[in-house]
């Protein structure tokens, strides 16, 4: 339902006030973007994008109340996981070989 793709396409929405232009900073599709979104406004009982068609006064999109909430919610977990496993992380790290390009990432691709 979520995840940090869909998170990220959430911010460039609520940054940009379009699924288009958010779509485009994360190198995806207009139809890609707009898909993720409908699965997301279908999740949940309400949705999380509302957007208008464009036309001489122009379209756009926004976070709804709910997505905002969601998205502060999802932010604020992976915040509290990173904070509980700083101990285990600098574990792997520490068993790393000294390599520049070999680096942990546990962003989940954020």
């Amino acid at each position: 339902m979520l995840g940090p793709g869909k998170a990220d396409l959430l911010e460039g929405i609520r940054d940009t006030g379009s699924i288009a232009a958010a779509g485009r900073r994360m190198a995806m599709s207009y139809k890609r973007a707009w898909s993720l979104v409908e699965e997301m406004n279908a999740a949940f009982k309400e949705p999380l994008v509302a957007s208008a068609r464009g036309g001489s006064k122009g379209g756009g999109a926004h976070l709804t109340e709910t997505g905002e909430a969601v998205l502060t919610q999802y932010r604020a977990i992976l915040a509290e996981v990173e904070a509980a496993s700083e101990a285990r992380i600098a574990m792997i790290r520490g068993m790393l070989a000294e390599r520049d390009d070999m680096r942990l990432d546990m962003s989940g691709g954020k």
